[in-house]
């Protein structure tokens, strides 16, 4: 039978400004272990810090345009677009733009603080 997910859960973000993470399927939302879903919400000007994480992240851009930076340079990846960021890649994401954006985010397994690995700042 369907199991009916009522509502996200926020999550606390990492970063420079405060971003919106609506977690709809993951370790805290639904105690999922093999994926997320989160709904991201990000200002123009923020950023995070670098990461190395244990999980590939898929990222679908709904809105606006987001920054990842990559151990070869950077992609800018617009509204309508996405990005695959796999396990062991040191990445690095932000917003440089003043709209901000807004994106969907899946990572195989689900998200962790214990395996995404940021720099120290």
């Amino acid at each position: 039978m369907p199991e009916l997910i009522p509502a996200p859960t926020r999550i606390v973000a990492a970063g420079n400004k405060p971003k919106l993470i609506d977690e709809y399927v993951g370790r805290v939302n639904t105690v999922e272990e093999r994926l997320s879903i989160a709904h991201m919400r990000s200002p123009g000007g923020w950023v995070e810090p670098a990461q190395r994480p244990m999980f590939d992240e898929f990222t679908v851009v709904l809105r606006g345009m987001l920054r990842v930076e990559h151990d070869g340079g950077a992609l800018d990846v617009g509204a309508g677009q996405g990005v695959l960021a796999r396990a062991g890649e040191r990445i690095r994401y932000s917003t440089p733009l003043e709209e901000g954006a807004e994106y969907i985010a899946v990572c195989l397994p689900a998200f962790s603080p214990d395996t995404v690995h940021r720099d120290v700042v």
